[in-house]
């Protein structure tokens, strides 16, 4: 008996410390509510990305390209997203993150 209550304090100790909380932001949530939101598709060209959606925010320095197995990937930051370049093919967008305190992928490295 004194066992099953031990295990029972324990399991409830595990998940009143658990990191889960009901106040926490999932950037998976809040793709969901945005994948109405208009985004470069993959396979558009830099000029139309730039011609639907204009100018980016900021242009990142490339990266890669040292090999001719590593294509250079350019990318652009928009308020919401980064946009990933092949050569000057869209190959990914992502959201940004929205806030510190929401889990997802952070900002693209400067």
């Amino acid at each position: 008996m004194s066992r099953q209550l031990t295990f029972a304090a324990a399991c409830a100790l595990l998940l009143a410390c658990s990191p889960a909380h009901a106040g926490d932001v999932l950037l998976v949530d809040r793709v969901k509510q945005e994948s109405a939101t208009p985004k470069p598709a993959r396979g558009m060209n830099m000029a139309e990305v730039e011609r639907r959606f204009g100018a980016p925010q900021s242009r990142l320095e490339p990266r890669g390209g040292q090999k001719r197995q590593w294509p250079t990937i350019h990318r652009w930051v928009y308020a919401d997203y980064t946009v990933y370049f092949e050569r000057n093919r869209v190959v990914d967008v992502v959201l940004n993150q929205a806030s510190p305190q929401e889990a997802g992928p952070k900002p693209p490295v400067r």
